[in-house]
């Protein structure tokens, strides 16, 4: 299959900065972002209702919701390896399609076994739409453009957390658990319109193919130290994101807290800020450097977890705005530095990037959830924070 060098239409990738089409570029870039993982993390807000329906701990239920990042991880692997033989618009396209499937199935899966794999399936499906978008804006984009670029994705991703998480305990209180997959089953077939229409396919830009095999550019990726610590840095902000934001949903219904379905779906409006702040790391990495941004979002992120250890909601919510921001704003910035360190094959590098991520997902949850389970919330929170640490260590190798 061919590549596609068309830009995103009518917002054209290499516009001029003062374009009035880059804000539509934006939109755009941005939308494409919230309807492909926009299931990701939505079904973390309906996690009390769906550990009481299949009867298991928080721990078992945690790990089966988010048994979706393994799935991504996979993907991530697989079409970054593959992907200079594969055409962008048409792997898009096929992903958010074939997503809509285990979507729709999960409202009738009879037990956590099942539920589990549909999970995986969702996974396989977003993160190849996701690795394949990713390759086609660090192609398509320049290299002044390419932090906005970038940022817009990762800003759609954090508006999915928000809007997704909101969507799923509306319709789960309102209609039931059921009802709340099929919506979303919904989404997933609306982004792949939205595909269909936006990106067009055009004859293969041949400078792009790799010189080598796809073996030996994944191998000369990892030789790099620069890359391979931007590698452990994405595994530690998923690691520390999933072990924040799923298990605090069990601290939330719990007393002294006690809150309700619908108000643990307002609750995340924590991510509110984030869908701001997110919109500037590509400005700031820019202005300031790569290092000192991810250390002072690191540092942000890190200020929020004593917060989240009080007995009173505001500081609660106050910590959890802090992680957010802070794990998103530093997850654009090491997404951005990827495309820029990687001289070439950089679909391989951000599909390397995302399985390293997302299989910081996986292991976050299965971890963090024996912590939690076993030891209670202020073990996961201490969890969170040692993975922060070790991402602001591996920083240290982010030169330019």
């Amino acid at each position: 299959m061919t590549d596609l060098s068309a830009p995103i239409k009518p917002a054209v990738i290499s516009m001029d900065a003062h374009s009035p089409g880059r804000a539509l570029r934006s939109l755009v870039i941005g939308l494409t972002a919230f309807l492909t993982v926009v299931d990701l993390f939505a079904t973390q807000a309906i996690l009390p209702s769906l550990t009481r329906h299949y009867g298991v701990t928080p721990a078992a239920m945690g790990f089966a919701v988010n048994a979706s990042t393994f799935g991504m991880a996979v993907a991530s692997l697989v079409v970054g390896f593959f992907s200079p033989h594969i055409d962008r618009r048409r792997g898009i396209l096929i992903s958010l399609m074939l997503l809509a499937i285990p979507t729709s199935l999960l409202a009738s899966a009879p037990n956590l076994a099942v539920f589990t794999a549909l999970r995986v399936a969702q996974g396989l499906c977003m993160a190849s739409a996701f690795a394949l978008t990713l390759a086609y804006l660090g192609e398509q984009c320049s290299a002044m453009d390419a932090g906005g670029a970038f940022a817009a994705y990762i800003t759609g991703n954090v508006a999915s957390n928000l809007v997704g998480r909101l969507i799923s305990a509306a319709i789960a209180d309102s209609l039931g658990l059921a009802w709340n997959f099929y919506v979303f089953a919904a989404l997933n077939l609306a982004g792949a319109l939205l595909v269909y229409f936006t990106i067009q396919r055009v004859q293969p830009m041949h400078a792009m193919m790799p010189a080598g095999s796809p073996l030996a550019a994944t191998t000369a990726h990892w030789r790099n130290p620069r890359l391979r610590a931007a590698f452990g840095i994405g595994f530690c902000i998923l690691f520390a994101f999933i072990g924040t934001f799923t298990f605090v949903n069990f601290v939330l219904v719990r007393p002294p807290l006690s809150l309700g379905m619908m108000d643990l779906g307002f609750v995340y409006l924590v991510f509110l800020p984030s869908i701001v702040t997110t919109l500037l790391a590509g400005k700031v990495a820019a202005w300031l450097g790569t290092r000192p941004t991810i250390w002072g979002s690191l540092a942000v992120a890190g200020l929020g977890l004593p917060l989240m250890l009080a007995p009173h909601l505001g500081e609660v919510l106050t910590g959890m705005v802090l992680v957010g921001v802070g794990t998103f704003f530093a997850q654009a910035a090491a997404t951005g530095y990827v495309g820029q360190a990687a001289t070439d094959n950089r679909g391989i590098a951000s599909g390397t990037y995302l399985a390293c991520y997302f299989g910081g997902g996986l292991v976050g949850t299965a971890v963090l959830g024996r912590m939690f389970d076993a030891f209670g919330w202020h073990a996961c929170v201490a969890g969170v924070g040692a993975a922060l640490g070790a991402a602001a260590v591996l920083t240290f190798s982010l030169k330019r």
